[in-house]
Protein backbone atom coordinates (compact mmCIF):
# COMPACT_ATOMS: atom_id res chain seq x y z
CA UNK A 1 0.00 0.00 0.00
CA UNK A 2 1.59 3.45 -0.68
CA UNK A 3 2.67 5.34 2.28
CA UNK A 4 1.32 8.71 2.51
CA UNK A 5 2.84 11.89 2.68
CA UNK A 6 0.47 14.37 1.63
CA UNK A 7 -2.87 14.45 4.01
CA UNK A 8 -6.09 16.99 4.55
CA UNK A 9 -8.18 17.60 7.35
CA UNK A 10 -11.13 18.41 7.70
CA UNK A 11 -13.03 19.06 11.09
CA UNK A 12 -16.30 20.50 12.72
CA UNK A 13 -14.92 23.28 13.83
CA UNK A 14 -17.63 23.95 16.25
CA UNK A 15 -15.83 21.48 18.49
CA UNK A 16 -13.69 22.37 21.32
CA UNK A 17 -11.75 18.73 20.95
CA UNK A 18 -11.20 19.73 17.15
CA UNK A 19 -8.96 22.77 18.34
CA UNK A 20 -7.32 20.66 20.68
CA UNK A 21 -6.59 17.74 18.77
CA UNK A 22 -4.87 20.40 15.71
CA UNK A 23 -1.45 21.13 17.32
CA UNK A 24 -0.76 17.53 18.02
CA UNK A 25 -2.02 16.84 14.66
CA UNK A 26 0.51 19.15 13.61
CA UNK A 27 3.75 18.00 15.49
CA UNK A 28 2.91 14.43 14.36
CA UNK A 29 2.61 15.10 10.84
CA UNK A 30 6.38 17.59 11.40
CA UNK A 31 8.22 14.51 12.96
CA UNK A 32 7.29 12.09 9.95
CA UNK A 33 8.05 14.65 7.40
CA UNK A 34 4.24 14.69 6.41
CA UNK A 35 2.47 18.21 4.95
CA UNK A 36 -0.39 19.01 6.82
CA UNK A 37 -3.28 21.10 4.43
CA UNK A 38 -6.23 22.57 5.96
CA UNK A 39 -9.50 23.61 4.46
CA UNK A 40 -10.57 27.44 4.19
CA UNK A 41 -13.28 26.77 6.36
CA UNK A 42 -10.45 26.08 9.13
CA UNK A 43 -8.11 28.62 8.12
CA UNK A 44 -10.94 31.82 8.38
CA UNK A 45 -11.83 30.21 12.20
CA UNK A 46 -10.70 32.94 14.77
CA UNK A 47 -8.71 29.98 16.50
CA UNK A 48 -6.52 29.62 13.80
CA UNK A 49 -5.07 32.95 13.57
CA UNK A 50 -1.66 31.81 14.21
CA UNK A 51 -1.73 29.12 11.64
CA UNK A 52 0.46 28.82 8.64
CA UNK A 53 -0.24 25.39 7.13
CA UNK A 54 -1.00 25.01 3.46
CA UNK A 55 -5.02 25.79 2.65
CA UNK A 56 -7.15 23.87 0.63
CA UNK A 57 -9.24 26.29 -1.69
CA UNK A 58 -10.79 24.06 -4.07
CA UNK A 59 -12.26 20.54 -4.21
CA UNK A 60 -10.00 20.06 -6.65
CA UNK A 61 -6.82 20.26 -4.92
CA UNK A 62 -7.83 16.56 -2.76
CA UNK A 63 -6.90 15.30 -5.68
CA UNK A 64 -3.43 15.92 -4.64
CA UNK A 65 -3.67 14.14 -1.03
CA UNK A 66 -2.83 10.97 -0.03
CA UNK A 67 -5.91 11.28 2.19
CA UNK A 68 -7.88 12.93 4.18
CA UNK A 69 -8.72 13.34 8.08
CA UNK A 70 -12.36 13.89 8.98
CA UNK A 71 -12.69 14.74 12.30
CA UNK A 72 -15.78 15.56 14.05
CA UNK A 73 -18.67 12.77 13.70
CA UNK A 74 -20.99 11.10 11.33
CA UNK A 75 -22.01 13.95 10.15
CA UNK A 76 -18.82 16.17 9.51
CA UNK A 77 -18.09 13.17 7.55
CA UNK A 78 -21.03 13.25 4.88
CA UNK A 79 -20.14 16.68 4.28
CA UNK A 80 -17.09 15.74 3.22
CA UNK A 81 -18.25 12.81 0.95
CA UNK A 82 -20.35 15.59 -0.45
CA UNK A 83 -17.49 18.16 -1.29
CA UNK A 84 -15.27 15.25 -2.82
CA UNK A 85 -17.49 14.91 -5.73
CA UNK A 86 -16.19 12.18 -7.78
CA UNK A 87 -12.72 12.17 -6.57
CA UNK A 88 -11.36 9.19 -5.24
CA UNK A 89 -9.40 10.56 -2.22
CA UNK A 90 -9.48 8.01 0.29
CA UNK A 91 -10.71 8.99 3.87
CA UNK A 92 -10.26 8.46 7.35
CA UNK A 93 -12.86 9.08 10.03
CA UNK A 94 -12.44 10.38 13.33
CA UNK A 95 -15.11 10.84 15.92
CA UNK A 96 -14.49 13.24 18.43
CA UNK A 97 -17.12 12.13 20.63
CA UNK A 98 -17.82 8.41 21.45
CA UNK A 99 -17.63 6.02 18.08
CA UNK A 100 -19.60 6.52 14.84
CA UNK A 101 -20.68 4.29 12.02
CA UNK A 102 -18.42 6.06 9.41
CA UNK A 103 -16.22 8.36 12.32
CA UNK A 104 -14.99 5.05 13.28
CA UNK A 105 -11.74 6.00 14.39
CA UNK A 106 -11.63 6.97 18.20
CA UNK A 107 -10.10 9.79 20.03
CA UNK A 108 -8.11 8.26 21.59
CA UNK A 109 -6.82 6.09 19.05
CA UNK A 110 -5.81 8.64 16.62
CA UNK A 111 -2.03 8.45 16.10
CA UNK A 112 -2.17 4.62 16.46
CA UNK A 113 -4.14 4.83 13.58
CA UNK A 114 -2.38 7.15 11.75
CA UNK A 115 1.31 5.71 12.08
CA UNK A 116 -0.49 2.60 10.67
CA UNK A 117 -1.33 4.78 7.46
CA UNK A 118 2.17 5.97 7.02
CA UNK A 119 3.62 2.52 7.13
CA UNK A 120 1.11 1.23 4.55
CA UNK A 121 -0.75 -1.20 7.29
CA UNK A 122 -4.19 0.04 5.93
CA UNK A 123 -7.07 -1.01 3.52
CA UNK A 124 -9.44 0.38 1.19
CA UNK A 125 -12.90 -0.15 2.03
CA UNK A 126 -15.08 1.14 -1.09
CA UNK A 127 -18.56 2.52 0.03
CA UNK A 128 -21.39 2.29 -2.74
CA UNK A 129 -23.36 5.76 -3.46
CA UNK A 130 -26.81 6.31 -4.27
CA UNK A 131 -27.74 8.97 -7.26
CA UNK A 132 -31.19 10.80 -7.71
CA UNK A 133 -32.25 12.33 -10.85
CA UNK A 134 -35.23 14.52 -10.77
CA UNK A 135 -37.10 15.13 -14.01
CA UNK A 136 -39.14 18.23 -13.93
CA UNK A 137 -39.71 20.68 -16.89
CA UNK A 138 -37.29 19.15 -19.49
CA UNK A 139 -34.76 19.61 -16.40
CA UNK A 140 -33.00 17.49 -14.68
CA UNK A 141 -31.30 17.66 -11.21
CA UNK A 142 -28.93 15.22 -9.81
CA UNK A 143 -27.75 14.23 -6.13
CA UNK A 144 -25.69 12.06 -4.57
CA UNK A 145 -26.10 10.20 -1.18
CA UNK A 146 -23.93 7.93 0.97
CA UNK A 147 -26.80 6.99 3.38
CA UNK A 148 -29.78 7.98 2.00
CA UNK A 149 -32.60 10.01 0.31
CA UNK A 150 -35.56 11.17 1.86
CA UNK A 151 -39.07 12.32 0.65
CA UNK A 152 -41.36 13.96 3.07
CA UNK A 153 -44.31 16.33 3.27
CA UNK A 154 -43.30 19.81 3.32
CA UNK A 155 -46.49 20.52 5.16
CA UNK A 156 -46.81 18.97 9.00
CA UNK A 157 -49.32 16.64 9.96
CA UNK A 158 -50.05 15.67 6.28
CA UNK A 159 -49.73 12.38 4.84
CA UNK A 160 -48.22 11.43 1.10
CA UNK A 161 -48.59 8.60 -1.22
CA UNK A 162 -45.96 8.07 -2.92
CA UNK A 163 -46.34 5.45 -6.01
CA UNK A 164 -42.94 3.48 -6.36
CA UNK A 165 -41.63 1.30 -9.30
CA UNK A 166 -38.11 -0.95 -8.96
CA UNK A 167 -37.33 -1.58 -12.81
CA UNK A 168 -40.44 -0.67 -14.17
CA UNK A 169 -42.51 -3.10 -12.32
CA UNK A 170 -45.08 -1.60 -9.59
CA UNK A 171 -44.26 -2.04 -6.39
CA UNK A 172 -47.10 -0.05 -4.48
CA UNK A 173 -48.34 3.23 -2.94
CA UNK A 174 -46.65 4.00 -0.20
CA UNK A 175 -49.83 6.13 2.50
CA UNK A 176 -47.23 7.76 5.11
CA UNK A 177 -45.30 10.45 6.47
CA UNK A 178 -42.41 9.88 3.57
CA UNK A 179 -39.71 7.43 1.75
CA UNK A 180 -36.18 6.32 2.25
CA UNK A 181 -34.38 4.91 0.28
CA UNK A 182 -31.13 4.25 1.63
CA UNK A 183 -27.74 2.72 0.56
CA UNK A 184 -26.19 -0.27 3.31
CA UNK A 185 -23.93 2.36 4.90
CA UNK A 186 -27.49 4.46 5.72
CA UNK A 187 -29.35 1.52 6.53
CA UNK A 188 -27.96 2.27 10.24
CA UNK A 189 -29.15 5.51 9.99
CA UNK A 190 -32.60 6.94 9.49
CA UNK A 191 -33.86 4.06 8.26
CA UNK A 192 -33.40 2.11 11.21
CA UNK A 193 -35.03 4.22 13.17
CA UNK A 194 -38.08 3.92 11.04
CA UNK A 195 -37.92 0.00 11.05
CA UNK A 196 -35.59 -0.57 8.26
CA UNK A 197 -33.42 -3.65 8.21
CA UNK A 198 -29.81 -3.43 9.05
CA UNK A 199 -27.47 -4.21 5.63
CA UNK A 200 -23.92 -4.99 6.14
CA UNK A 201 -22.28 -2.66 3.85
CA UNK A 202 -20.97 -5.26 1.32
CA UNK A 203 -24.14 -6.36 0.05
CA UNK A 204 -25.02 -4.68 -2.90
CA UNK A 205 -28.36 -3.37 -2.25
CA UNK A 206 -30.88 -0.53 -1.85
CA UNK A 207 -33.51 -0.39 0.59
CA UNK A 208 -37.07 1.24 0.71
CA UNK A 209 -38.64 2.42 4.46
CA UNK A 210 -41.52 4.22 4.63
CA UNK A 211 -41.50 6.56 8.09
CA UNK A 212 -44.48 6.58 9.56
CA UNK A 213 -46.86 4.01 7.11
CA UNK A 214 -50.36 4.48 7.59
CA UNK A 215 -51.06 0.79 6.82
CA UNK A 216 -49.31 -2.30 8.94
CA UNK A 217 -48.60 -4.03 5.78
CA UNK A 218 -46.58 -0.96 4.51
CA UNK A 219 -43.13 -2.77 5.09
CA UNK A 220 -39.32 -1.80 4.05
CA UNK A 221 -38.12 -3.67 1.25
CA UNK A 222 -34.59 -4.74 -0.16
CA UNK A 223 -33.84 -4.63 -3.55
CA UNK A 224 -30.47 -5.47 -5.80
CA UNK A 225 -28.13 -2.81 -5.99
CA UNK A 226 -28.57 -2.52 -9.79
CA UNK A 227 -31.81 -1.75 -9.89
CA UNK A 228 -33.68 1.54 -10.54
CA UNK A 229 -36.34 2.96 -7.86
CA UNK A 230 -38.77 5.28 -9.91
CA UNK A 231 -40.69 7.10 -7.50
CA UNK A 232 -43.79 9.20 -8.05
CA UNK A 233 -46.33 11.17 -6.63
CA UNK A 234 -50.05 11.75 -5.88
CA UNK A 235 -52.23 14.61 -7.78
CA UNK A 236 -53.98 15.02 -3.77
CA UNK A 237 -50.06 15.26 -2.41
CA UNK A 238 -49.52 19.54 -1.81
CA UNK A 239 -45.70 20.09 -1.42
CA UNK A 240 -42.82 17.45 -0.78
CA UNK A 241 -39.63 18.12 0.39
CA UNK A 242 -36.52 16.13 -0.98
CA UNK A 243 -33.37 15.56 1.44
CA UNK A 244 -30.35 14.20 0.43
CA UNK A 245 -27.72 12.44 3.53
CA UNK A 246 -29.86 14.91 6.45
CA UNK A 247 -28.00 17.94 4.96
CA UNK A 248 -29.23 19.29 1.63
CA UNK A 249 -33.25 20.31 1.70
CA UNK A 250 -34.84 20.81 -2.05
CA UNK A 251 -38.32 21.32 -1.99
CA UNK A 252 -40.14 19.36 -5.47
CA UNK A 253 -43.08 19.83 -7.27
CA UNK A 254 -45.70 17.28 -6.94
CA UNK A 255 -45.13 16.70 -10.59
CA UNK A 256 -41.84 15.93 -10.90
CA UNK A 257 -40.20 12.47 -11.42
CA UNK A 258 -37.84 10.79 -9.73
CA UNK A 259 -35.38 7.98 -10.21
CA UNK A 260 -32.74 6.72 -7.80
CA UNK A 261 -30.24 4.00 -8.69
CA UNK A 262 -26.53 2.93 -7.64
CA UNK A 263 -24.07 5.48 -8.64
CA UNK A 264 -21.06 4.80 -11.13
CA UNK A 265 -18.50 5.36 -8.45
CA UNK A 266 -17.74 4.81 -4.97
CA UNK A 267 -16.10 6.26 -1.56
CA UNK A 268 -12.96 4.93 -0.30
CA UNK A 269 -12.89 4.77 3.03
CA UNK A 270 -9.60 3.84 5.68
CA UNK A 271 -9.93 0.72 7.64
CA UNK A 272 -7.65 -1.64 9.01
CA UNK A 273 -7.37 -5.75 8.85
CA UNK A 274 -8.76 -5.52 13.25
CA UNK A 275 -11.37 -3.18 12.47
CA UNK A 276 -14.40 -5.34 12.79
CA UNK A 277 -17.75 -4.09 11.43
CA UNK A 278 -19.69 -5.90 13.78
CA UNK A 279 -18.25 -4.90 17.04
CA UNK A 280 -18.89 -1.59 15.75
CA UNK A 281 -22.56 -1.95 15.55
CA UNK A 282 -22.85 -4.15 18.55
CA UNK A 283 -21.05 -1.21 20.64
CA UNK A 284 -23.56 1.48 18.88
CA UNK A 285 -26.66 -0.81 19.02
CA UNK A 286 -26.41 -1.66 22.84
CA UNK A 287 -26.37 -5.35 22.04
CA UNK A 288 -25.86 -7.77 24.80
CA UNK A 289 -26.38 -4.58 27.47
CA UNK A 290 -29.14 -4.73 30.14
CA UNK A 291 -31.82 -1.84 31.03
Amino acid sequence: MKISRKFGIWGNTDKKSFWTLLPDLFLWAKKNNLEAHITTRIKSHPNAANLNNNVIESPQQFRSLDFILSLGGDGTFLSLVRSLGKLSTPILGVHLGDLGFLAKVVLGDIFNRLNQIIKGDFVIEKRMLAKASIFYEGETKSFVALNDFVFSNGEAHRMLTINVKVDGSFVGSYKSDGLIIATPTGSTAYSLSAGGPIITPSVDSLIITPTSAHTLTSRPLVVPGNSVISVEFSKADKSVLFVADGQLVDPLSIQCKIQVFRNNFSVNLIDFKDSDYFDTLRTKMGWGKRG
